[in-house]
C-alpha cells in the first residue's frame, strides 16, 4: 500500500530537483557574468597602444552583414567568446576601420587574413575591395596572407598588393553553381500532395516539389544569371591581378597540364598562374612582415594591431549639432510578419522604423539599405506602403540595394524614389507563389481516414482531408491577381508598360548590371552613393545620417554583455564552441527555413535563388 505514495514522492522529489537545478543555473550565469566584468575591468590593460609603422590586421571571422542580428541573452551566454567563427562582422565597420587607417600614420599597412571568412556575398567584399583601393592611394601597401584561399576569400585578396600562400596551401576557386535537391518522387512515394500555386515561369521556389529535376526554364534563367555574375567576379580579380579572366578557372585537362608541371604542388601551380606572388610558411611571413614594418617592443611579433583592438580606439566624433540628417534603415533577411528582432525584417517593426523617420523633424530624406530576398507578401506591403507614407510627407526615399533585394525585396523597393544597386546585386525575381500540402492519401494509406460535415467548402478545408479543384482554382486566383498587382505595381513606379514589365519578370533574378539595362533600378552605386543622392534630391548641402534601428534598453544591454562576457568560462568543444552553441547553429537554418512561411494569406515573394 506504501508504493504508490513512495513514487508520487520521487516524482515530486524529481521536478523539485530540476526545477532548483535551473534556478542554479540561472542564479550562477548572472554571477559569473557580474565576476567576469569585474575581472576584466580589474586586470585589462589601460589601453590598446598602437605603435608607429605597425600593420593593421584585418582578420575577418565570420560573416559580413549590413546589420547584427540582436542575440538572445540565453543564447549568447551559450557561444563562446573565444571562437568568432560563427560571429557577424557589420560591413559599416570595417569600411570605418580601413578608412580611419589610410589616414592613420601609426598605420603603415593592412595585413588581410580571412582564414575564418565565411560565405559573403560579392557584392559586399567588393565594397571593402573599393575601401582597400583607397587604403592603397595613400600610399600604404596591402599584403594577403593565408594557408589556402576559398573563392571569395581570394576575390577580396586580389586587392592585396601581395599575396602570400603557405607553401602546403592552395587556391580554389571553381566558379559557380546553381544545384538543389527534388523531392516529387519522395512525396509520391509517402503520398504527400503538393498543391502548388504560383505565376512566372521563371518562379522555381516550388519546382521541388513537383519535378524531379530542374526545369529548362529554370536552367536558362539560372545559368544566364550565373555567367553574368561570373563575367563581373573575374573581370574584378583579373584587372586586380593583371592576369586573363579565362585562366582562373582551368578546364579538368588543362588543370591537369598545370598541376604536372608544377611537380603536383599545388602552391606552386598558383605561383605559376600568377594567382599569388610569394610562398611563405608562419615563420617566413613574421619575418618578411618584421623587415617590412619592425618588431613590436614586446614578444617576437611584428608591429600589429587587430581590428578589434584598433576600433576599439576609434574615437565616435561629437554630434556636429546639424539638424538636418539622412536617415538610414536596414532591411536585411526574411521578410516576416508582425515585430522582429534588429537584423531581421519585420512587416510591423520595420514599419515601425520608417514611421519614426517619418515624423522626426530632423531627418529630411531616408535611405532604405535592402539586403533580402524577400519573403511575406502580407508583410511586404506593409513596408512599402511606409515608404509611400515618407514620400507624401515630402522626403525622398533612395533605395541602396546589397547582396540581393528580390522577390519581396524588390516590392518593398520598387515604389523609392531612386534605386541603387551594385553589379552583383540578384534582383528582380518578380513572381509569385503559394503552396498547400494536404496529407489524405498518406493517412489514408495507414488506416486513416477523415469525414465529417460542414456549413460550406471553406469549413470543411483541412490537411488531412485535401482541397477540392473548385478550392484550388479560388486560391490559384489570388495567386494570379497578386501578381497581376506586382507587375502593375513595378510599370506604375518604372514608368514602363505592363507588357515590357511582365516580359522581364515571370519571377526571373536578374545581376545589378543587367537590372539597370532593364529599367528595374536608375543606377549601379552603393550606400555613399544612395546617401548623396538622398541629400540632393531633399536639397542638402550641410547634413549629418542617422541609422534608425531598434535599441536595447539599458537593462537588455546589460544582460546581453554580462551573459556574453560570462560564456568565457563555459566549457569548449574540440572546435572551440560551446556544446549547446553546435546545437543552436544546426538547428537555427531548419528553423529560420519553417519561420520565413508565415504569410496570413498564404502568398509569398520570395527568391530561392539568392541562396546562390
Amino acid at each position: 500500500m506504501s508504493a504508490k505514495p513512495s513514487l508520487i514522492k520521487r516524482i515530486f522529489l524529481l521536478l523539485w530537483n530540476t526545477i532548483n537545478g535551473i534556478r542554479k543555473f540561472t542564479l550562477n550565469l548572472f554571477f559569473f557574468g557580474i565576476l567576469a566584468i569585474l575581472l576584466i575591468a580589474v586586470t585589462s590593460d589601460e589601453a590598446v597602444k598602437v605603435e608607429d609603422g605597425s600593420a593593421l590586421v584585418l582578420n575577418l571571422a565570420g560573416s559580413i552583414v549590413e546589420q547584427k542580428r540582436q542575440v538572445d541573452p540565453f543564447e549568447a551566454a551559450m557561444k563562446s567568446n573565444k571562437s568568432n567563427d560563427a560571429g557577424e562582422l557589420l560591413l559599416a565597420d570595417i569600411l570605418t576601420i580601413i578608412d580611419n587607417a589610410a589616414a592613420d600614420e601609426r598605420i603603415s599597412a593592412i595585413v588581410l587574413d580571412m582564414g575564418k571568412l565565411r560565405w559573403t556575398g560579392v557584392s559586399k567584399l567588393q565594397t571593402i575591395g573599393e575601401a582597400l583601393n583607397r587604403f592603397k592611394a595613400s600610399g600604404k601597401p596591402i599584403i594577403a596572407k593565408g594557408n589556402s584561399y576559398g573563392q571569395n576569400q581570394y576575390f577580396l585578396a586580389s586587392f592585396a598588393d601581395t599575396i602570400y600562400l603557405n607553401p602546403q596551401g592552395s587556391v580554389q576557386i571553381e566558379g559557380l553553381s546553381r544545384y538543389r535537391q527534388y523531392y516529387k518522387s519522395a512525396l509520391d512515394k509517402l503520398k504527400i500532395n503538393a498543391h502548388i500555386f504560383r505565376v512566372g515561369t521563371f518562379k522555381s521556389a516550388v519546382e521541388p516539389y513537383i519535378r524531379d529535376d530542374m526545369s529548362p526554364a529554370a536552367k536558362e534563367a539560372n545559368i544566364a544569371l550565373l555567367n553574368d555574375l561570373w563575367a563581373s567576379y573575374a573581370k574584378t580579380v583579373a584587372n586586380n591581378r593583371d592576369i586573363a579572366s579565362d585562366s582562373l578557372v582551368l578546364n579538368a585537362q588543362d588543370y591537369l597540364a598545370e598541376l604536372d608541371k608544377a611537380g603536383g604542388k599545388s602552391a606552386d601551380m598558383a605561383i605559376n598562374l600568377g594567382l599569388v606572388d610569394e610562398l611563405a610558411s608562419e615563420e617566413a611571413f613574421r619575418l618578411q612582415m618584421i623587415d617590412l614594418v619592425g618588431k613590436a617592443a614586446e614578444g617576437n611579433k611584428y608591429k600589429q594591431v587587430s581590428l578589434t583592438d584598433y576600433q576599439s580606439l576609434i574615437t565616435t566624433l561629437p554630434d556636429l549639432l546639424i539638424e538636418d540628417t539622412v536617415g538610414i534603415i536596414v532591411a536585411k533577411g526574411t521578410i516576416l510578419n508582425g515585430n522582429q528582432p534588429a537584423g531581421q525584417i519585420g512587416g510591423k517593426s520595420t514599419s515601425q522604423l520608417l514611421r519614426k523617420a517619418r515624423f522626426d523633424d530632423q531627418v529630411k530624406a531616408v535611405v532604405l539599405r535592402v539586403d533580402s530576398p524577400g519573403g511575406s507578401a502580407f508583410a511586404s506591403e506593409q513596408i512599402r506602403q511606409e515608404v509611400i507614407a515618407l514620400k507624401t510627407a515630402g522626403k525622398p526615399v533612395v533605395v541602396s540595394m546589397g547582396s540581393y533585394a528580390a522577390s519581396g525585396g524588390y516590392w518593398i523597393s520598387a515604389s523609392a524614389d531612386y534605386i541603387y544597386a551594385t553589379p552583383t546585386t540578384l534582383t528582380g525575381s518578380i513572381g509569385i507563389f503559394g503552396m498547400i500540402t494536404t496529407f489524405e492519401d498518406s493517412l489514408s494509406s495507414i488506416g486513416i481516414h477523415t469525414d465529417g460535415v460542414a456549413t460550406s467548402e471553406w469549413a470543411g478545408i483541412s490537411v488531412a482531408k485535401g482541397i477540392t479543384p473548385e478550392i484550388k482554382s479560388v486560391i490559384q486566383r489570388h495567386i494570379e491577381r497578386g501578381y497581376q498587382d506586382f507587375i502593375s505595381l513595378v510599370a506604375n513606379e518604372r514608368e514602363m508598360s505592363l507588357e515590357a514589365v511582365n516580359n522581364i519578370a515571370q519571377g526571373r533574378v536578374w545581376s545589378g548590371q543587367k537590372a539597370l539595362e532593364l529599367g528595374l533600378i536608375d543606377e549601379v552605386g552603393d550606400l555613399d552613393n544612395a546617401v548623396a543622392k538622398a541629400a540632393e534630391m531633399a536639397e542638402l548641402t550641410d547634413f549629418d545620417t542617422q541609422i534608425i534601428e531598434q535599441e536595447l534598453t539599458p537593462q537588455e544591454q546589460f544582460i546581453q554583455e554580462m551573459f556574453a562576457s560570462a560564456a568565457v568560462y563555459l566549457p569548449q568543444s574540440d572546435i572551440g564552441n560551446s556544446v549547446i552553441e553546435q546545437l543552436l547553429i544546426k538547428w537555427s537554418g531548419v528553423i529560420d527555413e519553417f519561420n520565413s512561411f508565415d504569410d496570413p494569406n498564404g502568398m509569398y515573394l520570395y527568391c530561392d535563388n539568392c541562396t546562390l
